[in-house]
């Protein structure tokens, strides 16, 4: 059925969304039917915000929702830009004098609880069809099909093949229950507008995988002459009722400057248009002039980036585009004949990753640096800006006053004393700011966990065009910052459930930000899965976050408190528990779990005594672990650490002997230098020396690989006890050069050793042959 000629004076267009040509074809057919009505697919909640929606802003902007209740929290975004088929209807139908309607479901609906986009594109619904007419067509993907069958080509008969194309998707795959749903709504707006206009012309522009359902959910019931003796009953006249949120849910809709960033799918956009600054020239300018423009804009733009672009550069990749537009049937060249016209004629290396337009989605990586900026051209960087009129939710202003009343400017950077009063609240402010994802300064400086207690912090300014549409979408979550950043940080506890790492994080920010009552919450939800884990590295993260917020936070004020206290007696138990328990003979050092067995030992040496944890639960199992063959080197190295950090002096030196293979010395004595590396520089130097004597009885390939688990090793200490390891090993081998020029070299120490074991096979080979007798002859 062709969208011109629907029964009841309904014209349906299905459409793709942020497609020029589709726009096009929208603004010609208002012009042509001045049709009392225009239906959209949007958000029908918005309907009486039209007048606000149709402001002078400048595009692209987006509608964005936010619903939460008990049981659910969803956002998502409806975008427009200039060139989107559904704001050309909108525009269009106002100037024509039509009423103009949304028919959609609202975002926050349960039918469309998967989408963070309203107007994504549905291709996996119908790939197997989509996959057919590009190997039929010989073009690479749904994009390149698109610009091949409609935005290069003509717009005579663009109806009719856009019919024939979403005729031939849709028939290929059944909707599922929430689109179901949504077409359902749909035709009953469609069938009160037809009723309504009683003959005038009604205009349905939707996606295109919609309006074969649309079409066919509304004929039956149309006659002749437009009206629905069929199934239309005169309750019809009157418009759908638009749904509304449960009574508990907190749910609410706002404008929001959107980006061509945000909205092309290289980045990630969840729609189907790539590209957006090329369809914008396309839009305003035609195929034609884009596809010059797009050359001029990726030339300028890697010129301003210091990558060589040559007038005959130029002329090379416009030859090659026209000719790839010839060879592939079209009047002149689209936006991947450009694309790879530039390629063959800017990029002379070996490509390693394919050409992002042959695929979908972002740029993967090791994309050639040339295709990247390619990529970022055709985005472009232009930033919508709402109309000054435009209502905005309650915490953009409740964050501009906080911003004011806590004297925190937008281009100055932030010093603060947290043993200030006021410093501590503007701190919390910025924290705050932070876990709402809100942009506008970064810290550089402050207290870490695992770090000594640091009572200053330092803020940098970092200016966002994206800042606006961040506080709005905050917005969701609540009318006041403390408000939102209450209710997102409950959300973030729920979400994460027993994930305990994640939970130490969160308790951590909670902590910075000031919100007592949700850090025990955390503190709770972190205790209540404590004895479950089974990963200790992620157990030994929520024990250095307790631990240094029950010796530290006096800012808090849950410094010593006995739920801080209860859990990281339970985490220290546990986390003993656990690494009895790890058997891999010749795993490689893990960090994670050598960071949590630190956090043991800090545990034990500054709450043991307050909290009743017995060192000697400690040191047994730390015994047990550093004599067991089946745990991993660098366990047992970290558990005879433990023992001599608590005051178990071993016999280090003669250990170390028994791990002495290349393959497990470095992960031992990563363990060991990482939870008793003082003890280590300052104890007794036997340990430094049989370690030296090892190193030096290696022959090259041994000490090669060695080399990288020793790197990491060493790697534990700090550069002042470095520095000493340095001295005792010059003191070894005598010399009169400063210890820290041992620290320094100038080659990459893997290339050194890897020089020596290739020094060491010649050697080999010569006295094998009888041409090295080991005297310089």
């Amino acid at each position: 059925m062709s969208a011109t000629e629907a029964p009841g004076g309904v014209t349906f267009l299905g459409v793709r969304h942020h497609s020029p040509a589709c726009a096009r074809l929208v603004a010609a057919t208002v012009a042509r039917l001045r049709p009392a009505y225009v239906l959209v697919e949007g958000p029908a909640d918005l309907n009486g915000r039209m007048d606000e929606l149709l402001l002078d802003h400048e595009l692209p902007i987006a509608v964005f929702t936010a619903h939460r209740d008990r049981t659910r929290r969803h956002a998502s975004w409806s975008p427009f830009c200039a060139y989107s088929p559904e704001w050309v209807a909108l525009t269009a139908g106002r100037e024509a004098g039509a009423q103009l309607r949304f028919i959609d479901l609202p975002a926050w609906h349960p039918a469309l609880s998967d989408r963070a986009n309203r107007y994504a594109d549905a291709d996996q619904r119908y790939a197997e069809a989509v996959r057919r007419l590009c190997a039929t067509l010989a073009v690479d993907n749904v994009d390149a099909l698109w610009d091949h069958l409609f935005e290069i080509g003509p717009d005579d008969g663009l109806a009719e093949r856009l019919d024939t194309y979403f005729d031939v998707l849709r028939g290929e795959s059944a909707a599922g229950a929430d689109d179901t749903a949504r077409e359902a709504y749909m035709a009953r707006w469609v069938r009160a507008a037809r009723r309504r206009a009683a003959g005038r012309p009604v205009l349905v522009v939707t996606g295109g995988f919609h309006r074969p359902a649309l079409v066919r959910l509304t004929a039956d019931s149309a006659g002749p002459d437009g009206t629905s003796p069929g199934g239309d009953g005169p309750e019809e006249d009157d418009w759908p009722e638009v749904p509304a949120p449960a009574s508990d849910a907190v749910a609410g809709s706002y404008l929001v400057p959107y980006s061509f960033r945000r909205l092309d799918a290289f980045v990630g956009y969840q729609s189907g248009m790539p590209s957006p600054a090329y369809y914008q020239r396309v839009w305003e300018d035609g195929p034609r002039q884009a596809a010059e423009a797009l050359t001029e804009a990726v030339a300028a733009r890697l010129r301003t980036r210091r990558q060589p672009v040559s007038t005959a550069d130029l002329i090379a990749a416009r030859s090659m585009a026209g000719g790839l537009a010839r060879l592939r049937g079209h009047a002149h060249p689209g936006r991947v004949d450009v694309l790879d016209g530039l390629v063959s004629a800017l990029v002379t290396d070996a490509l390693d990753q394919p050409l992002p337009w042959a695929t979908r989605g972002t740029p993967a990586p090791g994309t050639h640096p040339v295709v990247v900026e390619m990529v970022a051209a055709l985005s472009g960087d232009r930033v919508g800006r709402l109309h000054p009129d435009t209502p905005l939710p309650p915490l953009v202003h409740d964050v501009d006053a906080e911003l004011e009343r806590h004297r925190i400017g937008s281009r100055e950077a932030v010093e603060l004393d947290l043993t200030d009063a006021d410093d501590l609240a503007r701190s919390r402010l910025l924290h705050r700011l932070r876990l709402l994802d809100v942009p506008g300064h970064v810290r550089e400086r402050g207290p870490r966990v695992g770090a000594d207690a640091l009572l200053t912090e330092r803020w940098s300014p970092a200016p966002s065009a994206d800042r606006l549409a961040r506080v709005i979408e905050a917005g969701g979550y609540g009318p006041t910052v403390l408000d939102a950043v209450t209710a997102r940080t409950e959300e973030r506890v729920t979400l994460l459930g027993a994930d305990v790492d994640a939970l130490a994080t969160t308790l951590f920010d909670t902590a910075l930000a000031g919100l007592p009552e949700h850090s025990t919450r955390t503190l709770t939800a972190i205790a209540r899965a404590a004895g479950g884990v089974t990963d200790l590295r992620a157990l030994g993260r929520a024990l250095a976050v307790a631990l240094a917020l029950w010796r530290h936070d006096r800012l808090l004020g849950s410094a010593g408190t006995a739920p801080l206290g209860a859990l990281i007696t339970a985490a220290v138990r546990r986390a003993l528990w656990l690494v009895e328990g790890v058997r891999a003979v010749a795993a490689p050092a893990e960090p994670g779990r050598l960071t949590a067995l630190v956090a043991v030992r800090d545990a034990v040496r500054h709450a043991g005594p307050a909290l009743g944890l017995d060192p000697a639960d400690a040191l047994a199992v730390a015994g047990r672990v550093a004599a067991d063959a089946a745990a991993p080197p660098d366990l047992r190295g970290a558990a005879l650490g433990l023992a001599w950090s608590l005051g178990d002096v071993p016999d280090a030196a003669r250990a170390v002997r028994a791990v002495a293979a290349p393959d497990t010395l470095g992960d031992w004595l990563g363990g060991l230098f990482a939870l008793a590396r003082e003890e280590v520089v300052s104890g007794d130097a036997a340990l430094l020396t049989v370690v030296d004597e090892l190193l030096a009885s290696m022959g090259a390939h041994d000490f090669l690989v060695a080399l990288p688990a020793l790197r990491q090793a060493f790697g534990w200490f700090p550069p002042r006890e470095r520095a000493e390891v340095a001295r005792h090993v010059q003191a070894l081998h005598g010399g009169d050069a400063p210890p820290g020029d041992l620290l320094r070299l100038d080659a990459d120490p893997l290339l050194v050793a890897a020089a020596r074991a290739v020094e060491e096979r010649v050697d080999a080979v010569l006295s094998r042959e009888g041409l090295w007798e080991g005297d310089g002859t």
